[in-house]
């Protein structure tokens, strides 16, 4: 690789990081340290293929997918996060987002890898089921039942979710 590549694919790195970790964040259900391995893993591979690749950001989640579907299919287990729920919003007002968030987090780290993986991929990615399907090795029919198993184990572990799940069925 020379100066001027290794100079955009640094610039790639500090523009798109924090993108990269939010995603691996969600992915692996909240987990630092697993979401930091995550995008590792992705710009590792991404390095190699540098000068080939048209689409930078979409090979490196691209990557970040199906590195997290090969530790759950691997069977890697990782050590759950166990935090305390925040308190009841008194009013819907600028910090309900943050507590939102906290809740949702929580609730994505008690899902499965799976389930939590195609909830990241239609809702956050708003991927197609199709694509999923693809990114996942999987039938559509596979998507749509696990989709469904999926919210409605949110639903289960965080009931103060069911507005913003109503608003996604």
């Amino acid at each position: 690789m020379d100066a001027a590549e290794e100079q955009r694919f640094r610039e790639f790195v500090t523009d798109r990081s924090p993108a990269l970790m939010r995603l691996g964040f969600l992915l692996t259900g909240g987990d630092q340290h697993a979401a930091e391995d995550l995008v590792q893993t992705a710009l590792a591979k991404l390095v190699t293929k540098w000068r080939t690749v048209d689409a930078p950001e979409a090979y490196a989640k691209q990557i970040m997918y199906r590195q997290q579907i090969s530790w759950w299919r691997a069977g890697r287990r990782r050590v759950e996060l166990v935090r305390t729920q925040a308190p009841e919003p008194e009013e819907r007002d600028r910090h309900h987002q943050s507590e939102l968030r906290l809740v949702l987090r929580a609730a994505l780290s008690r899902l499965t890898a799976r389930q939590r993986t195609v909830l990241v991929l239609r809702y956050f990615e708003d991927l197609p089921e199709r694509e999923v399907a693809q990114v996942l090795g999987c039938s559509v029919g596979t998507v749509r039942s696990t989709t469904h198993r999926s919210l409605a184990r949110l639903r289960e572990v965080a009931p103060e979710l069911a507005d913003e799940l109503e608003a996604v069925t």
